[in-house]
């Protein structure tokens, strides 16, 4: 394990840690967003401008954070979202995230973009998710869906917020358009093994959901869902679960906050399937927050990559275990014990008076 006063005593310091180390270029590819990245900076501060109203004498005793998502038990609601190219954090890239999770007791979302094969990361123990982008192709989804299933992954997350790419200024200006030598994307190869190229399509409308049916009995969520009426749609469709994201900013900049778009979401579902929700999360207490704003559970992106950069596994390992010990002082705080137990009359965006 190592040192919490090595790595950081919270996820900025963590961030802090990982700049030192990263390449810059590679440290803007992470940390970047689209455009002016005011979604960038708008996630984080959504968060900040809610305030907790703690009840007190509740007799909550000891906090359960567990639960189960899909036939995944996890520890905790805090599940690691998918990320592009870990490699360029560790050489171990995403085996060395997965074995955190694994130790962690939760789930591992495989980006498409892994620049590791899903085989290895499986390899590494503990429940994971994989998420595709949609293809023009489909019998080239086909084989990268397999892969994914042989390989053990227990859920299907599909990216709908990229008919295109984002404009990234920040690796533009550094001219970062590829991997480095030696790197590729392996989940990208065909079945002849061929590495393709990520793609985006823009074609692609509500028959995706039946396309991928057709493929894979694993459950199916949407990730990238902003607006109630896509989250409605999505459950006429079928979907098992709805993620809400803007890609972390890096995708459309000014598009809402995703804490500002949960609780329209979370209506819209009205309970009939579970709601996710990641960007901006960087404490326990913005975990709680979401929860009690109706998110079944929340997902790390950025923070995860920065523990990566700090001390592979063990720097993942030790991001996971500052938010579990922060959510779990903040449950005890507002006085309850499980976080299905939260409610969105703890939350206010009225200041303190």
């Amino acid at each position: 394990m190592l040192a919490a006063d090595a790595v950081g005593l919270n996820l900025a310091e963590v961030a802090a840690a990982a700049r030192r180390r990263l390449d810059p270029v590679h440290w803007d590819f992470f940390a970047g967003g689209a455009g002016n990245e005011r979604t960038l900076r708008a996630n984080e501060a959504a968060f900040a401008r809610r305030w907790l109203r703690p009840r007190v004498l509740r007799a909550a005793g000891e906090r359960d954070l567990r639960l189960s998502l899909f036939g995944s038990p996890v520890s905790m609601p805090v599940l690691i979202a998918p990320t592009a190219f870990h490699r360029l954090a560790h050489p171990e890239g995403e085996v060395a995230t997965a074995r955190a999770a694994a130790d962690a007791g939760t789930v591992m979302v495989v980006s498409m973009a892994a620049t590791r094969p899903v085989e290895e990361i499986a390899a590494a123990g503990g429940p994971l998710w994989f998420q595709l982008y949609p293809h023009a192709d489909l019998e080239f989804t086909a084989t990268v869906v397999r892969r994914a299933v042989a390989a053990g992954c227990r859920a299907l997350v599909v990216t709908v917020d990229s008919p295109v790419f984002g404009r990234r200024e920040r690796d533009l200006r550094h001219g970062f358009v590829d991997l480095p030598p030696g790197l590729v994307c392996e989940n990208m190869r065909d079945a002849d093994g061929r590495v393709r190229p990520i793609e985006m399509n823009a074609g692609v409308g509500w028959e995706l959901i039946g396309a991928l049916r057709g493929l894979t009995s694993l459950p199916i969520l949407l990730k990238g869902v902003l607006h109630p009426a896509d989250a409605r749609l999505a459950v006429e469709h079928g979907v098992d679960g709805v993620l809400v994201s803007n890609h972390g900013g890096r995708q459309l900049d000014g598009a809402l906050a995703t804490l500002d778009a949960l609780p329209g979401v979370v209506a819209a579902v009205d309970g009939r399937v579970p709601v996710l929700v990641d960007g901006g999360l960087r404490r326990g207490t913005d975990v709680l927050v979401a929860l009690a704003l109706g998110a079944t559970a929340v997902l790390l992106g950025r923070p995860v990559l920065w523990g990566l950069a700090v001390g592979g596994a063990a720097g993942v390992r030790h991001v996971l275990d500052l938010v579990r010990a922060d959510l779990d002082r903040a449950l005890a705080l507002v006085g309850v014990a499980r976080p299905g137990d939260l409610d969105a009359d703890l939350v206010t965006t009225g200041a303190p008076g």
